[in-house]
């Protein structure tokens, strides 16, 4: 089940939040409810995959027990469980994610079919709540967080449906005490609803529509230069949509997690920062899926060591090991492991000239960093090495494949309302009117702006929802992680 569906706005979430309101009288009843409402959400689309999530919550639910009692008196135990309760979600992760890829990658160095590939679906989300509980475990052993007796407790952790499939990644100490004692309010709910809204319209009219124009030019450089050859303009076209695509597609999903987990009284950290106004690389990744970034930043990169060291080579080695795991952890393609090292060499190019503190313009810094996150997305959206290639060939007219044809006008005057929206809500000034709003003083001109964005809010999602009756439905891009 996905949020940008009728099944779910329809009926999951009027039914779970009626029943979490009637329940209103017990917190425990409620955690359950949820609880139980979010396995139904992940056994929707494929039943026997909750399973796994059922066997990732035992699993770290008992190692977390273990890990707690032993945490004191005896660390290397302690140590010992935390090794195993690492290997064990990660021989899980690697089954269902990459075992079919490392078969097929020996069969052709072989160049024989050696070892028979397993046909073996990729369980949704199974990145997210892999990484999830894994830092629940490592946490206990830090002493950062108390092992959690009640297994419920642990199970809504790992489970909870608003950030169960595509995050935010949400460590168990920020959210410890919500699951005990959160409050609930009108005001909170209401700005969930509003959050989620804005989030589905951003999806739904925004992210769908540039996934199609961005489909269509991706899929036309695969039919081969014989059958149509993609003009530069073109492919520059597509590579500008999926660049906007992949962000209001993201970014509107962490809208509505973190509107949904307000409607319920969670609180969860920001996962976007528009990230498109960045002047470096750096920065990019300091403001791009914040939750998966501070991720490696706290069980991979600090733990190896960090930047916090004499010797420079092995800064540049654990940023490397980083940048290589992030890669994979996308997806078990080698475009994946190539996206992970183009962003680990600007990186660390940046770092050793001292990029971010160098005086410059900020225009000149801020087109730099769009053109090499631009390129990375197509390195990023490409299956195959040849497809990269190609894309790649045809952007700057490698391929004999011409400037521009009319379907590229013809795109570009079909698309240019959504375009333009899309470039407007990756900047923050929609943030910014919207807390110039909110600072205005109680009076007659206030209540018209807020009662004018509510009801202009209220337009959008009703339009959304119509759009979404009538077709064009598109799967979150993060769910194949």
């Amino acid at each position: 089940m996905v949020f940008s569906s009728i099944t779910f706005l329809v009926y999951f979430l009027p039914i779970v939040i009626l029943g979490y309101y009637i329940l209103g009288f017990s917190r425990p009843l409620q955690n359950i409810w949820l609880l139980i409402s979010s396995l139904i959400f992940y056994a929707w689309g494929e039943p026997r995959y909750v399973l796994i999530l059922l066997i990732s919550i035992c699993i770290n639910y008992s190692i977390g027990l273990i890990v707690g009692k032993c945490r004191d008196n005896n660390l290397k135990k302690a140590r010992t469980w935390v090794v195993i309760d690492v290997t064990a979600n990660l021989l899980i992760l690697f089954v269902f994610k990459y075992l079919a890829f490392v078969i097929n990658t020996v069969n052709a160095f072989v160049e024989f079919d050696l070892i028979p590939v397993p046909n073996i679906t990729l369980p949704i989300g199974i990145s997210f709540f892999t990484f999830q509980a894994l830092s629940y475990v490592i946490d206990i052993y830090r002493g950062e967080t108390e092992a959690q007796k009640n297994p419920l407790y642990v199970g809504l952790y790992i489970a909870f449906f608003p950030q169960l499939i595509a995050g935010p990644i949400v460590r168990y100490r920020t959210i410890a005490e919500q699951i005990k004692m959160r409050k609930s309010s009108i005001g909170m709910f209401t700005n969930g609803t509003t959050r989620f809204a804005i989030g589905f319209s951003k999806k739904i009219l925004l992210a769908n529509n540039l996934a199609v124009l961005a489909d269509s030019v991706f899929n036309l450089t695969l039919t081969g230069k014989k059958l149509y050859s993609v003009p530069a303009s073109m492919a520059w076209l597509g590579a500008i949509c999926y660049m906007l695509q992949i962000y209001m597609d993201f970014s509107a999903y962490s809208d509505m997690a973190i509107g949904l987990g307000q409607m319920f009284g969670f609180q969860f950290e920001e996962n976007f920062n528009y990230p498109y106004v960045s002047m470096s690389i750096s920065e990019f990744w300091r403001r791009w899926h914040i939750s998966l970034g501070t991720w490696f930043k706290e069980y991979v990169y600090i733990p190896l060591g960090g930047s916090r060291t004499e010797n420079k080579d092995t800064m540049v080695r654990n940023t490397f090991i980083v940048w290589l795991l992030t890669g994979v952890w996308h997806g078990a393609y080698w475009t994946f492991i190539i996206w992970g090292l183009y962003n680990f060499i600007f990186i660390m190019g940046e770092r050793i000239v001292g990029f971010e503190k160098r005086p410059g313009k900020r225009f000149g810094k801020h087109i730099y960093s769009l053109l090499v996150i631009m390129f990375g997305w197509v390195i990023f959206r490409a299956d195959t090495l040849y497809e990269l290639s190609e894309y790649i060939g045809n952007m700057f007219g490698l391929n004999s494949n011409g400037l521009y044809n009319s379907t590229v006008g013809m795109m570009i005057k079909e698309y240019a309302i959504v375009l333009a929206f899309s470039i407007i809500f990756s900047t923050p000034i929609a943030k910014i009117c919207r807390e110039k709003l909110d600072g205005l003083k109680v009076g007659i001109k206030s209540i018209i702006l807020k009662l004018f964005y509510l009801a202009a809010t209220c337009a959008v999602f009703a339009l959304a929802i119509i759009s979404m009756v009538k077709g064009g439905y598109n799967p979150f891009i993060y769910f194949n992680f």
